[in-house]
Formats: structure tokens, C-alpha cells, sequence
């Protein structure tokens, strides 16, 4: 693949990974995510009055260098994650929030930010057992 058609290639997949919403205050939209992905267990860092249009979404444990190419850039407000070492996305936003920035983070755990994804996989796999044990 040329140089340029991997350029394109890497920026179609962060644009799929940026969502532009109406309004809403980081507060609601961690309860609606929450209540729609039936969520127990729910954590989010920032200014939870703090209305944000602008969400990327990195599930999985996608990694703290990713995570921060992502809140560096200014079209990004919210991050929603599923996990991370703690030292790292988490002490990263809360110092941005306490700098007065308008930055965000969801973490809504690895198992709930992958189980669509996982339900979906489900059609591509062979119905017969998956386990077994070797005799």
C-alpha cells in the first residue's frame, strides 16, 4: 500500500472513532450510556456539568498512548474508553479538567466497551462447541 493511500486508510479509522453530538452534559451522557448498555459499574473524570458535542470512543484496553493522541486533539472533548492502568488516561484528564480544559473521560469497563462488538463476531464463528479437551 503507498504511503499515501496508509495515510488515508489510518485517517478514515480515527474519523469512524469520532462522533459529533447535540449538547448534552457529561452527567446525562454517562447515564445513557450507562442505562443503554446496561452497565453496572460506570466511571467518569471531568466536570460533569461540562456540555459536550465532540466524543471519541477507543473500547477495549486500546492503551494510554493512544488514549492520549486522542484528548490532544481539539475536536475531542469526551473520551470513552474501556480500560486503562490507572496511572495513566485517568491522572492525564483529571489534570487537564483541573486546568480548566474541556476534556472528559468514560470508562466503561473492557467487557461492556467490547460485548457488541463480541455479539457481533458471533455470526462469524462455527456453531459447533468451541471448547473441548484433548483426550
Amino acid at each position: 500500500m503507498s504511503e499515501g493511500r496508509a495515510s488515508r486508510a489510518r485517517q478514515a479509522r480515527r474519523a469512524g472513532r469520532l462522533h459529533t453530538l447535540p449538547a448534552i452534559s457529561l452527567e446525562k451522557l454517562a447515564g445513557q450510556m450507562q442505562k443503554t448498555m446496561k452497565i453496572t459499574l460506570l466511571r467518569v473524570v471531568g466536570d460533569k456539568n461540562l456540555q459536550v458535542t465532540k466524543v471519541a470512543m477507543l473500547p477495549g484496553a486500546g492503551g494510554a498512548q493512544a488514549h492520549r493522541r486522542m484528548l490532544q486533539r481539539d475536536d475531542v472533548e469526551a473520551l470513552v474508553i474501556g480500560e486503562v492502568p490507572e496511572w495513566e488516561t485517568i491522572e492525564y484528564v483529571a489534570d487537564a479538567a483541573a486546568q480548566g480544559k474541556r476534556k472528559a473521560l468514560i470508562l466503561m469497563g473492557q467487557i461492556p466497551s467490547e460485548q457488541a462488538g463480541m455479539e457481533n463476531c458471533a455470526a462469524f464463528v462455527p456453531t459447533a462447541e468451541p471448547f473441548w479437551m484433548p483426550r
